[in-house]
């Protein structure tokens, strides 16, 4: 039952509605808000009189005198507007009940001559007002409002609650738990039909980016492994010169090598070369040494004033011994140098020429120009820097001679042309021995094509490594034909051997004789004396200077014991023999002071 105090309310029964979302998109319930009943116009009758269809429906049932009971034809009444009492049998004008009149209630008014007319007209305008109000009703009727496809819930910030504040109670929890129900998350099962178009674009964006890191690191990859490769060559390079001794602040191991074989004995292989002019005479002499110790080669020339001693131990010059026909010629340098020769080659110029030929001409720098001479055809050539020489060119820049010059400037011009050809020598010893036969030459027979080929590919390695690794000297020689001091140390002792501490146990010793008293007749003394004693004489011609006592010098503690027998063979006390700097290329060297008298 209703309470009888409290108004009458049609939606009290009624659940909670929707009625919208918070501000964090979560649905909101409660009551629809009553909407005031928009108020309805007049309406009249056909005659122009107000009308009002909630009259008594009596019509038909008894007229208008049944009193006061509310009669019906079978339609149920219309609801009133929300809010607003119904009230049956309200008349317009102020009467109540079923009875129609200007002034009665119920059946007691009285019935005027439109009564039974407007009873008539009462149904069908009440039902046409319901008609028309049904619609209007619907109208205010409140309209849930459409829940958004995809709320989009705010990220909630540390502290606060995930959910949000509640909205209303659980009625299954008893109203403790938060008010929020499983369609708020229906979102999450909610697929999105752009999600496929984002995904794509973020694969695209994503793998662009990784390719443009990928490119990025290969390209520090490839400058890493550059530096590298650089860092690792200059190392290599840097060690391969220090290895060789090439750098001229580091000694290397090879240059440490080198110093220790250059300190101790060498071996050396040599021969001597002498080159005939057979087109306007005169002869010319060098040492082609190879150096096995060292790795190093040489061309030492020799002046035709060098003195050498003949078989019967007078001296001669060197290039009268040459142009006599050249015997003994060898042995007499080994006693003034000391060396070892292996062997002879006469070059004589047409076959000089010939052996330019056969390795394609040379280049060489000339330091002057050699005018043609028709008598002897030969061509000109000219002065400067890596001058092309065939073999009839360098046969004329070989042997030219300038007017008032030195015998040196003309051996030094030989000199280029050895170097230069030596240098065009094949690299094979086999090819080199062919170039050897080509020449068309009579060799000595101590020296055969074999041997002389592979002479000269081993000196043609040298050369072509440049001057670090051979070297052209001219032997220096006084007027009087014996060595001067600064040949006795840089050419003879460098280049062919140095001292004669090598020399064989029991051979005769090598003796050096210097004239240091003025008086020839002393040195001629002292020269039959030291080869009547069977030693090995060595011209050292005459001292810068005088000096008054006698003196003997060795360089090797062996030679010691020799020295001293030269100095008893000289008629001399022990006490001049010393050791010392020899000036003379010899194992023991004598020079004669004042107090030397022949026997």
């Amino acid at each position: 039952m209703n309470d009888p105090q409290q108004p009458y309310d049609p939606y009290a029964s009624q659940e909670q509605q929707l009625i919208g979302y918070d501000a964090y998109g979560r649905p909101v319930y409660g009551r629809a808000p009553v909407q005031p009943a928009a108020p309805q116009a007049p309406q009249y009758d056909a005659y122009g009189r107000p009308y009002d269809p909630g009259y008594e429906q009596g019509y038909g049932q008894g007229g208008p005198s049944h009193g006061g009971q509310q009669q019906y034809d079978g339609q149920q009444p219309q609801a009133a507007p929300q809010g607003q009492p119904w009230t049956p049998g309200h008349d317009t004008y102020g009467g109540q009940g079923g009875g129609h009149g200007y002034g009665g209630q119920g059946g007691q008014g009285g019935h005027d001559g439109y009564a039974g007319y407007e009873s008539h007209q009462a149904p069908q305008a009440q039902q046409a007002q319901a008609q028309q109000w049904i619609p209007q009703q619907a109208d205010r009727e409140p309209v849930a409002p459409q829940r958004p496809r995809t709320p989009q819930v705010p990220e909630p910030r540390r502290g606060d609650d995930p959910v949000g504040p509640s909205s209303g109670t659980d009625d299954s929890e008893g109203g403790d738990a938060p008010d929020y129900r499983t369609e708020q998350f229906a979102f999450l099962d909610q697929p999105d039909e752009d999600s496929e178009d984002v995904i794509d674009w973020l694969k695209f964006t994503e793998s662009r980016t990784e390719r443009r890191e990928e490119a990025r690191r290969r390209g520090r990859n490839r400058v890493i492994a550059l530096i590298v490769v650089l860092a690792l060559f200059v190392v290599g390079g840097i060690g391969y010169l220090w290895y060789a001794g090439k750098l001229p602040f580091l000694d290397g191991p090879d240059r440490k090598k080198a110093a220790a074989a250059a300190a101790g004995p060498q071996k050396r292989d040599v021969i001597v070369v002498h080159v005939h002019n057979t087109k306007k005479g005169g002869t010319s002499t060098a040492l082609l040494v190879d150096n096995v110790t060292t790795q190093k080669g040489a061309t030492v020339l020799l002046p035709n004033t060098l003195g050498v001693t003949k078989d019967d131990g007078t001296g001669t010059p060197l290039g009268k011994a040459v142009g006599d026909g050249g015997l003994g010629v060898r042995e007499s340098l080994d006693s003034v140098l000391g060396t070892r020769i292996g062997g002879t080659w006469r070059l004589d110029t047409p076959f000089l020429e010939n052996l330019v030929e056969l390795v394609g001409g040379i280049e060489v720098d000339t330091d002057t120009a050699v005018p043609a001479d028709d008598a002897v055809k030969a061509p000109a050539v000219a002065q400067g820097a890596k001058q092309h020489l065939s073999g009839a060119m360098a046969v004329a820049y070989a042997t030219h001679r300038g007017q008032n010059e030195p015998e040196t400037k003309q051996l030094e011009r030989l000199g280029t042309v050895l170097y230069g050809t030596l240098r065009k020598i094949p690299a094979d010893p086999k090819a080199a021995t062919v170039t050897v036969e080509s020449m068309g030459q009579i060799l000595d027979p101590s020296l055969n094509a074999q041997a002389l080929g592979t002479l000269l590919y081993k000196l043609g390695e040298h050369a072509k490594q440049g001057p670090s690794a051979y070297r052209t000297d001219v032997l220096g020689v006084k007027p009087d034909g014996t060595l001067t001091d600064d040949a006795n140390k840089t050419v003879v002792k460098e280049v062919l051997g140095g001292s004669f501490t090598a020399a064989q146990a029991g051979t005769a010793p090598r003796v050096g004789l210097r004239n240091a008293t003025g008086d020839e007749k002393a040195q001629t003394a002292a020269k039959a004396a030291l080869v009547n004693g069977g030693y090995t004489f060595v011209e050292g011609g005459k001292a810068a200077g005088t000096q008054s006592a006698t003196q003997i010098t060795y360089q090797d503690d062996a030679q010691r014991a020799k020295a001293v027998e030269v100095a008893k063979t000289l008629g001399l006390p022990e006490t001049v023999v010393k050791k010392g700097e020899n000036a003379v290329n010899a194992d023991v060297v004598v020079t004669l002071g004042k107090d030397y008298k022949p026997s």
